[in-house]
């Protein structure tokens, strides 16, 4: 099968979207198919014929990170042609989401699009607080456009989007639940460089007495990394010898940064900034539990992340983060400042049952491995694939009939 990737974000950019598409075209190669993904570009116009990438210029809009393409440039509809794709997936509703839309209906390609983020969350960054009722009105009706009247198949990463489609959108079509897959092995401790760790280590002030918490992500408001900073002076009063780690960037790190000033833990709390992909894996080995207050997740694939590293996960209590883990099993949910002390204070205290739970942590990450991702989706290709077959054969035939009954057989 020859399929068409269309996302605005994609590496070396990290995010989990584009994590997402990485994920699924390694693993849609591994069985054997051929993957091309179209995506966007800083300025320049480039197609590698060695790993089927062509990006397309754009400019940023103005909000987080996202930039626009143009809707229809025509160099690269001619490349697209020559792929002869059999199906289209998109990852994302605007920009190179409405290229492949016009794309799938002038080549009459099916289109598959999965939902991953929830842009009601994001309406701050536009609003600033103003009109955000109509605002978020207006995006549902967006989202609920795009996503039901004009694709094939709709996939969500977690069933609490599933439900906000059904029970809020009020969406009709069938919805897909797939969670996104990751190469857990990069993530294995025995696959990591010790020296490297222990240099990391250094550069980092990781001191052998001290426990360390580490959030990987992007900084921004929707994040709830707040919620992090103002109790960590409760942490401390129970972990007397304890650090945390912000790994990522964001528009709101400026902010993050005075608020942990003002708090006075500028020695506690450690700003790391954007890290290259490839050395994450490393920070995650150098730390001792993952933390997220997040409520803005459609999966949360950070969380799998730090699963596959062995480490506890110590997560706000979210339909996104509950389907993933089994509280006090193989991780550890919090509903409020109280329960987030408590549970750091026992993964600290109690070696053994940190090390029960990094054991399983690593044992459940394996469910959601990138090979297990994209064989679930190619699962939804392949029914649309076969529904365009049958629907044509349905009107083949249709045609046959009326030319048999008129008398013309030809």
């Amino acid at each position: 099968m020859r399929i068409g990737l269309f996302t605005d974000t994609y590496p070396p950019f990290i995010n989990g979207v584009s994590t997402s598409v990485l994920m699924l075209k390694q693993g849609l190669e591994k069985l054997g198919h051929e993957v091309f993904v179209v995506t966007v570009n800083d300025e320049s116009f480039s197609y590698k014929k060695e790993d089927n990438v062509l990006k397309i210029p754009s400019f940023p809009v103005g909000i987080m990170n996202f930039r626009q393409s143009g809707i229809y440039p025509l160099r690269a509809l001619k490349i697209i042609k020559k792929w002869n794709l059999d199906i289209i997936h998109t990852h994302t509703e605007f920009s190179i989401g409405t290229f492949a839309r016009l794309v799938s209906k002038q080549f009459n390609i099916p289109l598959v699009h999965t939902y991953h983020t929830m842009y009601e969350e994001y309406i701050y960054y536009i609003t600033k607080g103003y009109f955000d009722s109509a605002s978020k009105k207006l995006v549902e009706y967006l989202t609920l456009f795009l996503c039901d009247k004009t694709i094939d198949e709709l996939i969500v990463p977690t069933e609490k989007t599933k439900i906000l489609f059904k029970e809020k959108y009020k969406v009709k079509r069938d919805v897909h639940v797939i969670p996104t897959g990751i190469d857990v092995s990069r993530f294995y401790n025995e696959n990591i460089n010790k020296d490297e760790v222990l240099e990391l280590k250094k550069e980092l002030g990781i001191k052998p007495r001290n426990f360390n918490i580490l959030y990987v992500g992007r900084i921004a408001k929707e994040k709830n990394i707040e919620f992090l900073i103002e109790n960590f002076k409760n942490v401390l009063k129970k972990v007397r010898f304890c650090k945390m780690y912000i790994v990522g960037d964001g528009p709101d790190i400026k902010d993050l940064i005075e608020l942990t000033n003002k708090n006075k833990l500028d020695d506690k709390i450690v700003f790391v900034g954007k890290v290259p992909w490839e050395d994450v894996p490393k920070y995650y080995a150098a730390c001792d539990v993952f933390v997220t207050a997040s409520t803005s997740e459609t999966q949360g694939l950070t969380v799998l992340e730090a699963m596959a590293a062995s480490k506890p996960v110590v997560a706000i209590k979210d339909e996104s983060f509950e389907l993933v883990i089994n509280n006090g099993k193989d991780g550890l949910l919090f509903k409020n400042e109280k329960e987030y002390v408590e549970c750091i204070n026992k993964l600290y205290k109690d070696k053994e049952f940190y090390n029960e739970i990094k054991v399983a942590a690593r044992k459940k990450s394996n469910l959601y491995s990138s090979d297990m991702y994209a064989k679930n989706v190619l699962k939804i290709y392949k029914k649309v694939i076969n529904k365009d077959t049958n629907v044509f054969k349905k009107a083949f035939h249709g045609v046959k009939h009326i030319l048999e009954k008129s008398g013309d057989k030809k």
